[in-house]
């Protein structure tokens, strides 16, 4: 059920920069060859800041809650995804590795650091 919970969140974290391109609470600004881009919600506080390289998401990308509170950590490499993602929930530290934008494993912590499942 944890793994499902997580990538229903990796696919609407993918879903979501999509989506919020077509407002204006999307900032973007030249950063060497890269694009950054910051989403806001409509409140004003960050939703989600990451690159973009050659119309395609590269790099570390970042999830916050409309409070402030991290609850994703993804990487990609030029649109595809991979290395280790990060999804915190609840008390709770889910890990997905991708190796070219397939899943190798998904892990997960409680708050004491105790691991709860693993594939």
């Amino acid at each position: 059920m944890k793994a499902f919970s997580t990538l229903v969140m990796v696919f609407l974290m993918s879903f979501t920069f999509f989506a919020q391109t077509e407002n204006n609470l999307v900032k973007k600004e030249k950063v060497g060859d890269l694009e950054k881009v910051t989403m806001y919600y409509e409140t004003g506080e960050v939703h989600q800041v990451g690159f973009i390289l050659k119309n395609k998401l590269h790099g570390e990308w970042k999830s916050y809650d409309k409070e402030g509170n991290k609850i994703a950590k993804a990487t990609y490499d030029q649109g595809n995804k991979v290395g280790k993602w990060f999804f915190w929930n609840d008390g709770m530290l889910s890990e997905v590795d991708y190796d070219n934008n397939k899943i190798v494993q998904v892990s997960t912590w409680d708050k004491l650091d105790t691991q709860l499942v693993s594939n």
